[in-house]
């Protein structure tokens, strides 16, 4: 199968290189996997991905679970079509499983105010779940504003724009393989 990276992406306007290579980004992913593996052996948790950016971190990642596992979504707004967070979050979609007495795996592209993920997890615990771990593939700890748990972070990054592997610029760049930054930054 033919995955789309190029080496550098015009996205709205914007000249974008390779940051995270797809071997880089798949790699971790199996060592999460593994984690998650090891962790949950003996129960059946529900991976609750966080639209729409997630969901291709996720699909890797459930490719290489090999544990009983049941999955669901959420979706979020707080970034609407521009490079940073608004400071609102906007419920636009629930969950639809009951997960009360079960153990949640909260999964996400990237944290960096972490005001989505504070969010998210007050919003489950009122649930009453048996537990929530946090996953997510970036976290922007310099960025980082709100106090929130991460369990399982594929990568820390700086404060940088980042596009590709689910994540937008404006809805476009979702399909991309890689990650990718602005060109000129590092």
């Amino acid at each position: 199968m033919s995955l789309y990276k190029p080496e550098t992406v015009i996205c709205n306007g914007e000249t974008f290189k390779v940051y995270l290579s797809e071997k880089q980004i798949q790699d971790r992913v199996v060592e999460i996997a593994k984690q998650l593996n090891r962790d949950y052996a003996d129960k059946k948790p529900i991976f609750i991905g966080v639209l729409n950016g997630a969901f291709v971190f996720l699909s890797d990642l459930l490719r290489n679970v090999t544990i009983p596992s049941e999955v669901d979504f959420l979706k979020l707004s707080s970034y609407g079509d521009e490079k940073v967070s608004s400071g609102q979050v906007t419920d636009l979609k629930d969950i639809d499983a009951n997960i009360e007495e079960r153990h949640i795996l909260l999964v996400e592209d990237i944290v960096d105010t972490g005001l989505s993920m504070k969010y998210m997890v007050n919003k489950l615990q009122r649930k009453n779940p048996a537990s929530i771990a946090t996953v997510t593939l970036l976290h922007k700890p310099e960025a980082t504003h709100h106090d929130v748990p991460l369990d399982y972070v594929g990568f820390e990054i700086p404060s940088l724009f980042v596009l590709g592997y689910g994540l937008d610029y404006a809805q476009e760049g979702r399909n991309l393989a890689q990650i990718y930054i602005l060109d000129g930054e590092q």
